[in-house]
């Protein structure tokens, strides 16, 4: 049994970082601390210099944990991280976790490709970015790919080679590297071009499209002509957006913040050597009875902590306590020095005026749609709880066996958080141990090894999706669907309330079936809407999943009843052809081109499939 009040007594008077456990072991918040002696205590003193949000949290602690460091440095590394990795309730939090995108150039390659990226890679590639848009990203790489006809394929050049030149080729966007119709050197030379547009010079694009133009327009081809004009005045006005707004060739962000009850916005300007590349606002939540600037020093935590991009400028419009604090840690994570500063005169005190405006008109912009909102989701999973009689509703895990007679068997497993769905940790289960159409022995199965593999994860120490358990699970059935998931969990001695999502004769959303009754709902509320859309959601990722089984199946049983089609040229048929009505329309000399067929390999194929077309069209077979 934990005893908070011996606990304390133990903490050193040392840096570290300090982790609120509740009831069922959730984090309710993480915090670092100078000295953890001082800090913990702090919460369990006295109740009048804490915000109402955090007596709340207080009232809900039945342990704490702590670790320790070597400096603050190391404290504030440790919060972020775990912040990160946790997303606690009663932690100021970043709503928006925006992965903006790059423009990625794989310069190390001898062919090298123009592609969109999610995430900055520590390989030798260039990245350019992170853009704010991710339309803007695909326009650009769009203009491009018109422009100097980079490669947008897959294959290792030159070690790989085409029999057939791709689409984009007769499209006009390719030089078909893949056959030798442009040299290494010429290729290069276009690369180093793109690479000069991406850096913000935009003359040898200019210059190159004003002279495809005039070509065009000479030898009479007006619509091409047409097309580089377009094409031009895109450049032109991407130019225009990325004039300097001031004279310092220098990276800054411009953050300022607005604040309204329990939620804030905190409006960003992105300025890349001297340029305006773009604005994005960002909301957060659980803000009340918080001062802006310690919301805002919250934000840059939990922002730059994870963006790769670090400016080395940061104004701000408030002076935030760690200011030195911070200074250090993102010089540390950017490999270079980064100043922090609230401007109070001049160009830099106006753009920071501009982006609280900005701020303080997406708050009252958005006031109603983001109450809808958290109406529709954390409202609604509240009013789903209060009916359970359960103190909150956080996370919510659910659960769906999808088959054909028994066929490839799999299941789903749907998480929505606090009313909306978390789909990185959505998850699928083949199912291993029975046959045939048994959707309870399948259940069983999937549970069993869902909630075995959280407990050895949390034996271990090792944090993972499965390691986390739910506030409630849904089952998409009733009463033995519910019996069957309560008994796996009283074998692993687990306390998790159970619902069946009960579904009327017509297979419509009807309400919850909980301890043995079927309770009764407002089919009008947002409790019974959000309870709808998790069964249809459950429903659906089961669904897609077992389809897209069974087509793999298919194609792999129909390939393998042909002769002389082993594992191997299976594999090559299926990656060289989309799908199995390409490989069906195929000609014999497409067919023996794929790498590892041959001649008589790919009569035999081309022969299989034209007898199918004849005894599916009645046709006697010669």
């Amino acid at each position: 049994m934990f005893d908070i009040e011996d606990e304390l007594k133990k903490l050193p008077a040392k840096p570290g970082v300090y982790i609120m456990h509740d009831k069922n072991d959730a984090i309710l918040y993480v915090g670092k601390a100078v000295s953890l002696k001082n800090r913990v205590r702090q919460y369990f003193q006295s109740s009048r210099n804490l915000s109402p949000k955090i007596q709340k949290m207080v009232s809900k602690v039945a342990r704490f944990e702590y670790i320790v460091v070597d400096s603050e440095m190391e404290a504030l590394v440790l919060e972020c991280n775990l912040i990160k990795e946790h997303r606690p309730k009663y932690n100021t939090m970043l709503k928006d976790d925006k992965h903006y995108p790059y423009i990625r150039v794989t310069v190390q390659e001898p062919f090298p490709r123009v592609l969109f990226a999610r995430t900055r890679g520590k390989d030798k590639a260039k990245y350019f970015g992170p853009y704010t848009s991710g339309q803007a990203v695909k326009d650009t790489l769009d203009l491009l790919k018109k422009t100097y006809q980079i490669r947008n394929c897959n294959l290792s050049l030159p070690k790989e080679k085409n029999s057939r030149p791709c689409l984009y080729y007769h499209m006009g966007q390719c030089k078909a590297p893949c056959r030798g119709e442009i040299s290494q050197e010429e290729y290069r030379q276009a690369i180093e071009q793109v690479l000069a547009f991406l850096g913000g010079n935009f003359s040898p694009i200019t210059k190159r499209l004003e002279r495809l133009m005039k070509e065009a327009s000479e030898a009479l081809e007006f619509e091409r002509a047409a097309e580089y004009r377009d094409l031009l005045n895109s450049v032109k006005r991407m130019a225009e957006r990325q004039k300097a707004d001031d004279s310092l060739t220098v990276d800054r962000d411009i953050a300022a913040i607005a604040t309204a009850g329990e939620e804030a916005v905190v409006q960003v300007f992105f300025v890349r050597e001297g340029k305006m590349i773009g604005r994005e606002h960002y909301y957060l939540t659980g803000v009340e009875g918080e001062e802006r600037a310690v919301v805002l020093q919250e934000f840059i935590k939990q922002y730059y902590g994870g963006t790769p991009h670090i400016p080395k400028e940061l104004l701000l419009s408030e002076e935030i306590a760690e200011r030195a604090l911070l200074e250090e840690y993102l010089s540390e994570r950017s490999g270079r020095r980064v100043k922090i500063l609230v401007p109070k005169k001049g160009e830099k005190e106006r753009l920071v005026e501009l982006a609280e405006k900005n701020a303080s008109l997406v708050l009252q912009k958005d006031a109603e749609k983001i109450a809808a909102e958290e109406k529709k989701t954390r409202g609604a999973a509240d009013e789903i709880a209060a009916l359970l009689g359960l103190s909150e509703l956080g996370r919510t895990e659910s659960y769906d066996i999808s088959n054909t007679a028994g066929y490839a068997s799999v299941a789903s497993m749907v998480v929505f958080d606090n009313g909306r769905p978390n789909r990185a940790e959505y998850r699928k289960f083949r199912i291993k141990t029975v046959q045939g159409p048994d959707d309870y022995a399948s259940m069983r199965e999937v549970l069993t090894r869902r909630f075995s593999h959280g407990l050895r994860a949390r034996e271990e120490g090792n944090e993972d999706n499965f390691s986390k358990f739910p506030d409630l699970i849904l089952m998409d059935g009733g009463k033995g669907q519910v019996n069957i998931a309560e008994e796996v969990l009283r074998e692993l001695k687990i306390n998790i309330p159970v619902c069946g999502m009960v579904k009327d004769d017509k297979h419509h959303t009807r309400g919850l079936y909980f301890q043995n009754e079927e309770l009764p709902m407002n089919q009008h509320g947002e409790g019974f809407r959000l309870l709808t859309r998790i069964q249809d959601e459950t429903h659906r990722f089961a669904i897609e999943y077992h389809r897209s089984l069974r087509g793999k199946e298919q194609v792999r049983s129909i390939l393998d009843e042909i002769e002389g089609i082993g594992p191997t040229r299976r594999r090559a048929l299926m990656k060289a052809f989309a799908s199995q009505e390409a490989i069906r329309a195929a000609s014999e000399e497409e067919l023996a081109a794929v790498p590892s067929m041959n001649a008589a390999a790919a009569h035999a194929v081309y022969v299989f499939f034209r007898k199918k077309e004849e005894a599916a069209a009645g046709q006697p077979i010669q």
